[in-house]
């Protein structure tokens, strides 16, 4: 698999999760990759194991909310590969992380409201801001944000992790607008429930099984779903796709919200609900 050869990518938040598998994602189908996170151990375990497998791979320590941090970044990855033709900003600060301070409005801690805008907003702002200059130095590349689906609904906590991601979609759509013309495309994905540390930390199984209830598909979603469409976001297949917002998220938005119970309801009657819609009298 090469459908990356030759390319050079940034991935912040890589040390784990998502940005893990994206990274070793991209490396495998042939980029050069910087490794980004605050994590320097894992970050450069990630650029290790990339390496061992016979990839090219640079671990870089960032903080993406502080601009001069961002910079060095980006110059790393030019200083290392010779340019920059994909960036995934996926580096987040996650409401769940700190149980009960992004919770109702009334209640929210500001510090937690200002932290999550400045990494998952400011942050994206910044990656763009100083890797575009480079993409068209090349002719052109592809930005691939990480949303979430909380943008796109309303719920009884997280809000600023939620509001940022809105932010991030809106973003999306304004640099996709304002460089698509010079060759760069520009999107954002917005997971579902992806199994992750942070995921099964913060909720258990119990949390899991729940929301596993929701999706369509018959799993939840793993790190490398999300991998797998950031690939696809970053290589020529894409060539036509921008300033788009995709959901990969095994269905969970695309239903109405009574969905689960009315498979219960049905369960407990004996009847399927699976795929036939009820036939008139």
């Amino acid at each position: 698999m090469a459908e990356l050869e030759e390319k050079v990518a940034i991935v912040t938040g890589a040390a784990s999760g998502i940005g893990r598998a994206t990274a070793m994602r991209l490396a495998r189908a042939g980029a050069s990759v910087l490794v980004a996170d605050l994590d320097e151990v894992r970050a450069q375990g990630v650029a290790d194991e990339i390496v061992e497998a016979g990839g090219r791979a640079l671990a870089h320590v960032v903080d993406v909310s502080e601009e001069s941090a961002v910079k060095r970044m980006v110059d790393a990855a030019v200083a290392a590969f010779g340019g920059i033709d994909i960036l995934h900003n996926n580096a987040a600060a996650i409401g769940k992380s700190s149980p009960g301070r992004d919770r109702d409005i009334t209640r929210i801690d500001v510090d937690v409201w200002d932290r999550t805008m400045a990494v998952n907003l400011r942050g994206v702002m910044l990656g763009c801001k100083h890797a575009i200059p480079h993409m068209l130095e090349r002719g052109g590349g592809s930005i691939i944000n990480t949303s979430s689906g909380s943008a796109q609904r309303g719920d009884v906590t997280i809000p600023a992790y939620g509001v940022s991601k809105g932010g991030v979609d809106t973003l999306t759509l304004y640099v996709a607008t304002q460089y698509g013309k010079q060759g760069i495309r520009c999107n954002a994905i917005a997971p579902g429930l992806i199994l992750t540390h942070g995921v099964e930390n913060f909720g258990g199984q119990q949390y899991v099984d729940m929301l596993e209830e929701h999706h369509l598909t018959p799993r939840v979603g793993q790190p490398e779903d999300i991998a797998e469409a950031v690939l696809f976001l970053a290589s020529d297949a894409a060539g036509f796709i921008t300033g788009q917002i995709i959901n990969v998220d095994g269905g969970i938005l695309s239903h109405a919200p009574p969905v689960a119970d009315i498979r219960r309801m049905a369960a407990g009657h004996g009847l399927s609900a699976k795929g036939s819609a009820p036939e008139d009298d």
